[in-house]
């Protein structure tokens, strides 16, 4: 598989890298070590798969152009359009050209989200009544020093798609029935919303995020309650070391039994994640669902919203 790489900051080294000899060639209209200034430049018969790794504003005209020319696509999170009708158009041409669609949501691949995945399927928690998730890192002045990325909502946009996605990951399709509301929302640093907590406390499961570019030690948690348990993470493997806790509950009151497994490596998810895509590009006919992406796509627009609302 021949692959190319649009845009080369921070996340398109990192899936150059990762792609290794499949990448051919890369795109970059402003970086020196790129070989190409736009996608049209490179031949069309070089290449099968792009790598999306742009800002958001490109990535509509971008997606559809390959697309159009029948080629596979990894766009990085989120998938960003100016409408839902742009949406709806770019799902409906990969279906047409019979080509894979994928949006990168790397945290799918940790091993402690692939854990409590397991955990919450296997139904040995009963009734979930509480999650709770902080996602946090200390890149607030970065993205003040970058016109593109403090804009808009900010780190909603940014980390709170990572979130909703882990969401729709271990609960599936009832959280779309969720209706999530901005609790909190605060420019301490940066022009869009570096700190943001929002939260749907009315649903028998009870959920809150809270996401934040001013936490100077990069970190994630996620506490679930349920009513013969509780299951516990803290940090990613980037950041390790990362700890599942998984506690049963005993009756009528008492310490619970309490199983930790703690990791200590590299980041394994973005190699996971790219073997996926290629699992996806040689499929006869790449599944394509598109109803996540559709609702991650519908959640940040209102909430962003509601965001102007608190301005």
């Amino acid at each position: 598989m021949r692959v190319i790489v649009i845009g080369l900051g921070v996340q398109g080294v990192k899936r150059q890298q990762i792609a290794g000899s499949d990448c051919v060639a890369t795109v970059d209209p402003v970086n020196p070590k790129a070989q190409f200034k736009t996608i049209q430049d490179v031949p069309v018969h070089s290449y099968d798969a792009v790598l999306v790794c742009t800002p958001d504003d490109p990535k509509y005209n971008v997606i559809r152009y390959a697309l159009a020319n029948k080629k596979h696509v990894l766009v990085e999170k989120p998938l960003w359009c100016a409408t839902a009708a742009q949406l709806e158009e770019l799902a409906h041409l990969a279906q047409a050209n019979n080509v894979a669609f994928y949006t990168a949501y790397n945290h799918r691949f940790e091993p402690h989200f692939m854990r409590m995945k397991q955990l919450l399927d296997s139904g040995v928690l009963g009734h979930i009544y509480q999650c709770r998730l902080f996602y946090g890192n200390g890149t607030a002045r970065l993205v003040r020093d970058s016109a593109w990325r403090d804009s808009g909502s900010g780190v909603l946009a940014d980390l709170g798609s990572h979130l909703l996605d882990t969401l729709h990951y271990w609960f599936g399709t009832k959280i779309t029935q969720h209706n999530f509301s901005i609790i909190s929302k605060s420019n301490f640093e940066n022009c869009a919303p570096d700190h943001v907590i929002f939260a749907d406390f009315d649903s028998k499961l009870k959920i809150e995020a809270e996401m934040t570019l001013l936490s100077w030690r990069n970190h994630f948690t996620c506490d679930i309650f349920a009513e013969n348990g509780s299951a516990h993470i803290s940090s990613l493997c980037k950041w390790g070391p990362s700890s599942f806790i998984y506690r049963q509950r005993v009756l009528p009151s008492g310490r619970p039994v309490e199983t930790e497994t703690t990791l200590t490596q590299s980041d394994p998810t973005w190699a996971l994640e790219y073997e996926y895509f290629m699992s996806l590009c040689a499929q006869s006919k790449p599944e394509i669902d598109f109803s996540v992406n559709h609702w991650i796509y519908t959640e940040l627009e209102r909430m962003a919203s509601e965001e102007l609302l608190l301005a």
